[in-house]
């Protein structure tokens, strides 16, 4: 028996093609079908793992179990595995051919003759020599026992040119390894808890069929295809799996696969169906800010980075990923890596009111020099012009970094101009979009995000309302003060919007009003025209789909 060693890196030609939708089942284990004879050696499974092939196991089961393999088990414990078989089986030999793949892959070894009757391909030959130390060796007791005990062994009669053509794994082995004309034997060893999805995927490169139903079923399938390379059976799981119904569980699953897995392409699509799946649950974060506080990372990255988020303002992203991190990273210095690196990304901070930047700058969870860089930036893109602003938003906008998406804020972003004198005011601009009036009728309202002006709290609010004295729908626009206990504010203040005609912002309404907590001032039509001339084609309100209101206030002491 010889053990395939690594080739001399040749250029690997184009594996043999068939046709996609070839039907060979008739030639699965037929010998009268096949040049090859696969003998299977089944492994026990490590001791920590527990597998009931009649059991229908959950999700959440199959999740535990396959992470427990994986972080267990002894970062060297493959390569131990690879160099204790080495000892047992394989002499020095130049002409010997080796396949290694990543994490715990198959052990592929071909034999120039079947084993003769007493022969256990799972102890060392004779004359071979003994490891000092197989302890040492393996990693542990229980992994040189796996190394050693083989449960069982499955011979199959298989196609070298149909394997070889479906799975990259078969055409290194087949191209590299079998140089003779009579070695048609091939040994591979799995553990029991593959078997059934490894013979599930020998079955699909022949008929293109899995007996696999469910998730879990399914899922190991895809782990086997993805250790043996077979990009077609990954792209069917993919797919059967998308079309089941998913769950938080499943959608959590699929995202904390192995790397390799989860970086193939024939599996992103899984990986994007379950992102729009969490972002979609999780839609309102604040129905469900106690589940969405106990997601791990890959699960709050996909919340967060819907444009659809349901949020009152950016401002309570920013607060809300604080507070996560916070909780999964209590180290000052990992919750500032992980912000960095990752978190940081998913808080659109040109939609953070400056209120809340100025907390950013004096925020130590932030890196100082990665805190000025996300302010700056922000303020920068305030201080651009609307057109500018679309501009920049729509070059990101089939991206993955989307930090000048306007998302579906709850209260509409504003931006205020402050002054100190001749007299304490502020210039707020508020910009709607076409369909977010359309949304307004019949009587409906919008609320802008709040802006301050000598400490208190103000708001534009925006409404289709039913002109009582002409009887139809109009547009009105309302200033209204945060309820603050009994301070009152006597304010002049201005509505105008932007006229095509002008090409500039004209004034609409204009007055005085002496607020106290919870009031609101404003004019229920303020373009005087019905909501069917506001709205139509040729209304004059709306530059390019967006109404552009401006609202001046000036204290008046």
């Amino acid at each position: 028996m010889i053990l395939l060693s690594a080739p001399p890196s040749p250029t690997i030609p184009p594996a043999p093609c068939l046709r996609s939708d070839s039907d060979f089942a008739f030639a699965f284990n037929n010998s009268n079908f096949s040049d090859r004879d696969l003998r299977i050696e089944i492994l026990p499974d490590f001791p920590y793992y527990k597998h009931d092939p009649g059991a229908s196991t959950s999700i959440s089961d199959w999740a535990r179990n396959r992470k427990r393999r994986r972080d267990d088990l002894p970062k060297d414990a493959s390569e131990a595995t690879l160099e204790h078989v080495l000892s047992y089986h394989m002499p020095d030999s130049d002409d010997a051919v080796a396949y290694e793949n990543q994490g715990l892959e198959p052990v592929a070894m071909i034999e120039e003759s079947p084993p003769g009757e007493g022969f256990d391909p799972g102890r060392p030959d004779d004359e071979a020599d003994e490891p000092k130390d197989v302890g040492a060796l393996a990693g542990d007791e229980e992994l040189a026992m796996d190394c050693s005990t083989i449960l069982r062994v499955e011979t199959l009669h298989v196609s070298s040119l149909l394997l070889a053509a479906k799975s990259r794994f078969f055409y290194k082995l087949f191209s590299y390894g079998m140089r003779e004309s009579d070695q048609r034997h091939v040994t591979l060893r799995i553990h029991a808890s593959e078997e059934a999805a490894f013979i599930d995927l020998l079955n699909f490169m022949y008929s293109r069929t899995l007996s696999a139903t469910t998730p879990t079923a399914l899922l190991d399938v895809l782990m086997a295809a993805d250790k043996f390379e077979v990009a077609s059976c990954m792209r069917h799981c993919s797919k059967r799996l998308r079309n089941l119904p998913m769950t938080c569980e499943s959608a959590l699953l699929y995202l904390d696969l192995p790397s390799t897995v989860l970086m193939a392409e024939a599996v992103q699509p899984l990986t994007d169906a379950a992102k729009q799946f969490l972002a979609t649950h999780y839609k309102d974060i604040s129905k469900f800010q106690e589940e969405v506080l106990n997601l791990p990372l890959a699960g709050i990255e996909a919340v967060l980075s819907s444009d659809d988020l349901q949020v009152a303002s950016e401002d309570a992203v920013y607060d809300f990923v604080l507070k996560w991190a916070r909780i999964h990273y209590p180290k000052l210095e990992d919750r500032q890596g992980i912000l960095g690196s990752r978190l940081g990304r998913l808080i659109r901070f040109p939609y953070v009111t400056g209120r809340k930047l100025k907390k950013v700058l004096s925020c130590n969870d932030f890196d100082p020099d990665l805190a000025s860089k996300v302010v700056l930036e922000a303020l920068f893109f305030k201080a651009e012009a609307p057109y500018r602003q679309r501009s920049l938003a729509a070059e990101e906008a089939s991206g993955s970094h989307r930090r000048f998406v306007e998302r579906a804020y709850k209260y509409r972003p504003v931006k205020v101009v402050e002054f100190e004198v001749p007299h304490q005011q502020c210039i707020v601009y508020l910009d709607l979009k076409r369909e977010e009036c359309a949304h307004l009728f019949p009587s409906g309202r919008v609320y802008s995000q709040a802006f301050h002006l000598v400490g208190q709290g103000f708001f534009l609010s925006a409404h289709c309302h039913m002109d009582q004295q002409s009887s139809f729908h109009c547009f009105g626009l309302f200033l209204g003060m945060q309820d603050k206990g009994s301070v009152s504010f006597t304010v002049e203040y201005e509505f105008a919007a932007w006229s095509k005609s002008s090409e500039d912002f004209v004034s609409k309404y204009k007055g005085n009003y002496t607020f106290t907590g919870g009031k609101a001032v404003g004019y229920r039509n303020l373009f005087g025209i019905p909501w069917t001339t506001f709205m139509g084609d040729e209304s004059p309100c709306f530059i390019n789909g967006i109404l552009h209101l401006r609202a001046e206030l000036t204290i008046r002491r």
